[in-house]
């Protein structure tokens, strides 16, 4: 687990602690990078409201402790990524949790 600060949209900050689970946060960060860039993709995580999870971004998803493949593919479904670049070159798809899209 880890501990960091998220920034709110009052300019004040709060920490949260995330378990990545099966897909770690240095994986998690370099799908982003690779399959939206890093300037787009760190500009998505921070802007882009994903309404599968009550509207909150990637990054307060994160901090909310949603998992981080739960996070990707509603980011990747909301951003119509198909399925053939969704993990990228050297990645594996990581199993949902049970129940998840039901």
């Amino acid at each position: 687990m880890r501990e960091y600060a998220v920034g709110r949209a009052d300019g004040g900050a709060r920490t949260g602690v995330v378990d990545w689970g099966a897909v770690r946060e240095r994986e998690f960060w370099e799908l982003v990078d690779e399959v939206f860039g890093h300037g787009y993709g760190r500009s998505l995580s921070r802007d882009q409201r994903l309404l599968k999870l009550d509207g909150m971004t990637v990054v307060e998803a994160l901090a909310a402790g949603e998992q981080p493949r739960v996070i990707w593919n509603v980011l990747c479904d909301q951003m119509d990524v198909p399925d053939d670049r969704r993990w990228g070159r050297d990645h594996q798809a990581p199993p949902l949790p049970a129940g998840f899209g039901r």
